[in-house]
């Protein structure tokens, strides 16, 4: 790991807002809040989530995307102006120093006054293409899938208050072998063909989010 401790860059909430033409609504849209926000086991006071059948619950409570691959989305796609600033991922906690690689499922830290532990990564959808304005082989949705930038979720272990500038503090890590990266290959990015027994272990993972231990359950058959 990079580092145990990083300091958070920015804070971010938003609500459901009409999205696309059709009438879908999203919480993609977070914007940076000031002061303390209280974190419970539902995620920030705030914040909320359109789609509550693939997002949101205790499991997705907190969405975390490194700022550290911002430089490789603004090259990849040309500086766009929704890079210039944390937010453009629907993240709810930026910062610099953790990455896929280096946070394992099941690491507990220390976020300002709350205590929170890795679930999961990000599974990217079409509202990630959508947001940005790209599709086929501009795709970001696949370019995560191949790459594994996918962000993280929390839950929450105790709630408390959150805000800019507090540290994010390893106090527990997970399994050595079960790094986002690793595990988002193997049930995401398509890997679980060459590793089986590696993809039944995770079914039984207890660290790992409800749904992708189902999903590795099903994989594995």
């Amino acid at each position: 790991m990079g580092s145990h401790t990083v300091r958070i860059l920015a804070l971010l909430t938003g609500r459901p807002r009409p999205f696309r033409e059709d009438g879908t609504m999203s919480a993609i849209a977070r914007h940076p809040v000031a002061g303390p926000v209280m974190l419970g086991e539902l995620g920030f006071e705030g914040d909320a989530v359109a789609d509550t059948i693939h997002h949101g619950g205790p499991d997705m409570a907190v969405h975390h995307y490194p700022f550290d691959h911002y430089p490789y989305w603004q090259q990849r796609l040309n500086g766009h102006k929704l890079l210039q600033k944390p937010g453009a991922f629907g993240e709810n906690i930026s910062a610099r120093g953790l990455v896929e690689s280096d946070v394992r499922i099941g690491d507990t830290f220390r976020m300002g006054e709350a205590l929170v532990q890795l679930s999961k990564g990000r599974q990217p959808c079409w509202k990630v293409d959508h947001r940005f304005g790209v599709s086929g082989k501009q795709s970001v949705m696949a370019d995560i899938v191949r790459t594994a930038r996918c962000g993280f979720y929390y839950r929450v272990l105790e709630p408390g208050r959150v805000q800019t500038g507090d540290v994010l503090r390893l106090v527990d890590p997970g399994p050595a072998a079960w790094t986002v990266d690793r595990v988002f290959r193997l049930l995401i990015g398509g890997q679980h063909r060459a590793e089986p027994e590696a993809v039944r272990a995770l079914a039984d993972l207890p660290q790992l989010a409800a749904d992708w231990r189902k999903r590795a359950s099903a994989l594995a058959d």
